[in-house]
């Protein structure tokens, strides 16, 4: 693991996660392993209560696991303090939810412009990378929006466009399409499928949606704490 783990976005190496429940030990992660490779798009499916959502927190740094590591970029997080561990987060990882989780009080050019000016870039060069962004995900004619009047799709391509604003290394979506019609969640997975091509990103995506899940290049799933390639 330690060797193909060498130069990866993102590694998972004997993560562990546990939870006590009165005086019970819940054992969600037992030794759970996971490479991805640039331009790789791994669909993560399992039942609801497996782990999925424990899983992404900690790949995501969001999270500390209770053994293992967590390899960003071939940077171990092991021994990374909170401040550390946030810019690591911030540099390399972009997250996609379910529920886009944007700012009403914003336009869609400004949801993607404060994350990068939150980095440290100046807010000129912010707002051309975000319309850039905005552009390639056919929101051009709809920067000046505010989420509120922007459909589904287009919120969730706003929020696509912001988790890659800082050009992370990791892309981790959880249920990116869940909350919309099947056409809509269609040209969404379209789009994000592009994105991780063009760009190297490796993505790591949660889904209940077995179509999309086909079409990635492998799935995997949680089975007693670990991680097991689907067959």
């Amino acid at each position: 693991m330690a060797e193909a783990a060498e130069g990866a976005p993102l590694a998972l190496v004997g993560v562990e996660r546990h939870y006590r429940q009165g005086d019970a030990k819940l054992h969600i992660l037992t030794g759970a392993d996971l490479v991805l490779a640039p331009g790789e798009m791994v669909a993560l499916v399992a039942p609801s209560g497996a782990g999925k959502s424990t899983l992404l927190h900690i790949a995501g740094l969001l999270e500390r696991p209770d053994g293992g590591d967590v390899i960003v970029d071939n940077l171990s997080s092991a021994a990374l303090d909170d401040t550390a561990r946030t810019r690591l987060r911030r540099e390399a990882i972009g997250f996609v939810y379910q529920f886009h989780h944007l700012l009403g009080e914003f336009s869609a050019l400004e949801n993607v412009m404060l994350p990068q000016m939150i980095k440290g870039l100046p807010r000129r060069e912010a707002r051309v990378r975000a319309s850039e962004l905005l552009r390639v995900l056919g929101l051009k004619e709809r920067e000046g929006h505010r989420p509120a009047a922007l459909s589904g799709g287009e919120q969730q391509r706003v929020a696509i466009a912001r988790a890659i604003a800082n050009a992370p290394r990791v892309l981790l979506a959880d249920e990116p399409t869940g909350n919309l019609d099947p056409p809509t969640a269609e040209r969404v997975f379209a789009m994000l499928g592009a994105i991780v091509r063009a760009t190297g990103l490796a993505a790591l995506v949660a889904t209940h949606n077995t179509d999309l899940a086909a079409r990635m290049d492998r799935r995997v799933t949680l089975q007693d704490g670990k991680i097991v390639e689907c067959g």
